[in-house]
């Protein structure tokens, strides 16, 4: 296994204030978060911060990050959507989110792993593949929490049809996220990203 150095755990430090940033947006822009299904469901730029963080550290620091942003936040500092924490927000309707980014960051790096060198098709179909976590837990999620402790009867594809904002949303933020990859692999020294190799 290799040793993580110094400037990998504070890219991985930086990644958990960014996913803390990216999910309270909403805090200072309130008309960005949208009532869906009897939840309210914020617009952020986590999942764009989460697949940055694989396609930058890799599988395994990239999920190591989004696992401490999560611990952190269940330990009641508030980095979770409109400055929330706690255990019962992944309880919440919007936890399979919470919990994706975990897979977003793993699969994304996994993919950047795997390429000789930045591209923009290979990180372009690494920030799909992980958006394609990200709401397929989420969604899941969302539908079973709906339809058991909250008691809200909605069909699966009614779940899927009420997250298309979001889905559109950061569909294109995955893709930017793939752009600027590649520009910034192209910008920094080549030891500074675990994907990147030398």
């Amino acid at each position: 296994m290799k040793k993580l150095r110094t400037i990998d755990l504070t890219f991985g430090a930086v990644f958990v204030c960014l996913m803390a940033i990216g999910a309270n947006i909403t805090v200072w822009f309130p008309m960005l978060a949208v009532p869906i299904g009897g939840a309210t469901v914020p617009i952020s730029l986590q999942t764009f911060f989460a697949t940055i963080a694989g396609l930058m550290l890799g599988k395994r620091l990239g999920a190591i990050s989004m696992i401490t942003y999560i611990l952190i936040g269940v330990a009641g500092v508030p980095v979770f959507a409109q400055m929330k924490a706690g255990p019962m927000q992944l309880i919440s309707p919007t936890g399979g989110f919470i919990i994706s980014f975990i897979f977003v960051a793993f699969f994304t790096g996994l993919i950047a792993e795997r390429s000789s060198k930045p591209s923009i098709p290979i990180y372009g179909f690494a920030s799909i593949v992980g958006l394609a976590f990200n709401y397929g837990i989420g969604v899941t999620y969302m539908y079973a929490a709906m339809n058991t402790w909250l008691e809200l009867s909605i069909s699966y594809s009614i779940a899927w049809s009420g997250m298309i904002p979001f889905l559109i949303k950061d569909s294109g933020l995955a893709i930017l996220a793939g752009l600027f990859m590649v520009s910034l692999a192209k910008r920094v020294p080549s030891r500074w990203l675990l994907t990147v190799k030398t």
